[in-house]
């Protein structure tokens, strides 16, 4: 018996399908507890927002007085709205971001202002007809000249904003001259209105819980380091462990391994804005030299490009074809040494940085130089496994040679039924010819897996295959660590770090040790080292 459309019969109870309006009311009531979460959780992860959100607000109840004061409103008048609207545009989350803004709008009203007078002095010396023409030609020349500048790469990266700014001032002040004749009062109301906008909010960017565009760029190089460091070591050893004590496989964006080297992948847009927006901050620090805030971009494509062996070492993790754990045991001390000195020069990189230091000189340990030649060692030790057997290398010429034989008799047989076709058979071909497609194509893909296995079976002549890539790619990324390094240390060399001491205390993996500056040259390693 059914009832109302949404319960079945039948035996056992039937869950009764929700209407649309049950299920928008069920989202409804969730709305305020997730709204809830969201806020918490946004202001948890980085409690610098919160304080950004009321210094915008107190901002903007500054400038409201404008209006909300009669001594105020009397002097600027209508014109106090632009400085509200450049307190909402102008006011951003760095010192940086609002500087550069700021600025912009500043000096790019300033000059529309200019150039609109200048053009008012000229239009007023001609008639009526010839005023409204001249206009015309100033707004078309001006406006496709400033629109043609905006591509030039300089002037896109760090005055684009500054050149709308400018054209929309000029535009307005330009065009109302021809109806208002007091246009010089209006452009110095506009002008101060701005001025004022802009300097409450330099005042709350640099004065008041100032943020730095070059602390966060300075920090995300550290994490960033970390974090790869964390990837690699916790992606070898998983690649090492008994298939007995994998747990449950985790989701992809909640892998502790996957957002380890997600953040720099995704880094390079971020990287290059705090670049720039650091290279507008006053030298606030101690230090008055110019801080080389691009070496920091160049270093984190550096990163990016050893961020992808980490993500192909990932991907053997979940890869359809595994070497047996009794072959992978064989080589798991040698890996997990490389692979946790890796690491522990990841992280000694990441506190040179963090601290403001030059690198150890003995940074490449000979630690990590003999995991490598063990590794080495240990592969060359194994040939059988590398280079199979010659009963599986027979076998499997045997399965392919009997699968070309059968394919190409197959063939000729068509061929020769096709020669003594009679027109009855040939009219049965035609009006079968669509159900006999559909056949085809259902059954080409049902077969499409079974041959993918069987193609991978006949090449299956080494179990310790899918082991040599792993292992190539770990050794890959050793030789990419020298980049690395060097990036770090002309970084250090730019920016003036402190030299390394003998004593200075290094943090690896929450470990405090000490190393001595022994002046041990850096070993250069590549994939030949897997022989």
């Amino acid at each position: 018996m059914e009832k109302a459309g949404n319960q079945v019969s039948g035996e056992g109870n039937v869950p009764v399908k929700k209407t649309s309006m049950e299920i928008l009311l069920g989202k409804m009531r969730r709305l305020p507890g997730l709204v809830w979460q969201t806020t918490l959780k946004v202001g948890r992860e980085d409690p610098r927002r919160v304080i950004h959100s009321l210094k915008v607000g107190l901002s903007l109840t500054l400038v409201s007085l404008l209006y909300l004061l009669e001594p105020l409103f009397n002097g600027i008048g209508q014109n106090a709205i632009w400085a509200l609207m450049t307190v909402v545009v102008v006011l951003e989350f760095t010192a940086g971001a609002t500087l550069c803004k700021g600025l912009n709008r500043g000096l790019g009203t300033l000059a529309a202002g200019m150039l609109a007078f200048l053009i008012e002095l000229v239009a007023d010396k001609t008639g009526n007809v010839c005023r409204a023409i001249f206009i015309a030609v100033a707004v078309f020349m001006i406006g496709a000249a400033t629109t043609y500048t905006r591509f030039f790469p300089y002037i896109k990266k760090n005055y684009e904003y500054g050149v709308v700014i400018f054209l929309l001032t000029f535009n307005l002040i330009t065009v109302s001259s021809y109806r208002v004749h007091d246009v010089l009062k209006l452009a110095h109301q506009r002008f101060y209105t701005i001025a004022i906008g802009c300097g409450i909010c330099l005042f709350m960017s640099l004065l008041v819980f100032p943020n730095w565009s070059g602390e966060d760029l300075h920090n995300s190089t550290v994490l960033k380091l970390e974090g790869l460091a964390r990837s690699i070591e916790a992606c070898v050893k998983e690649y090492f462990q008994e298939p007995e004590s994998h747990g449950i496989e985790q989701n992809l964006p909640d892998d502790p391994i996957y957002k380890g080297y997600k953040a720099v992948l995704d880094s390079k847009s971020n990287d290059e804005t705090l670049a720039l927006h650091a290279s507008w901050e006053p030298r606030h620090s101690l230090h008055c030299y110019r801080h080389p805030w691009q070496q920091y971009v160049k270093l984190a494509a550096v990163l990016r490009h050893f961020g992808y062996t980490a993500v192909a070492l990932h991907g053997s993790l979940h890869s359809e074809i595994q070497a047996p754990y009794s072959v992978r045991a064989l080589f798991r001390d040698p890996c997990i040494r490389v692979a946790r000195g890796l690491s522990k020069v990841l992280m000694e990189l990441a506190d040179s940085i963090r601290n403001h230091r030059r690198c150890s000189p003995g940074l490449l340990s000979d630690q990590l130089h003999e995991a490598l030649q063990d590794l080495n060692i240990a592969i060359k030790s194994q040939p059988r496994l590398f280079l199979g057997s010659d009963h599986n290398k027979a076998t499997n010429m045997l399965a392919v040679a009997a699968a070309t034989a059968n394919h190409k008799s197959k063939k000729d047989s068509e061929v020769r039924l096709s020669s003594v076709k009679t027109d009855t058979s040939a009219l049965l071909e035609w009006k079968s010819k669509k159900s006999g497609d559909q056949f085809k194509e259902s059954e080409r893909k049902t077969l499409r897996p079974t041959l993918s296995k069987i193609v991978i079976t006949s090449l299956e002549f080494s179990e310790a295959l899918p082991f040599a890539a792993f292992a190539s790619l770990l050794v890959e990324a050793v030789a990419k660590l020298d980049l690395v390094i060097e990036e770090v240390e002309e970084l250090g060399r730019l920016a003036s770090f402190k030299e390394f001491k003998t004593g200075d205390e290094i943090i690896v993996c929450c470990d405090r040790t000490q190393r001595k500056n022994t002046g041990v040259s850096q070993p250069q390693y590549t994939s030949d080292m897997l022989g």
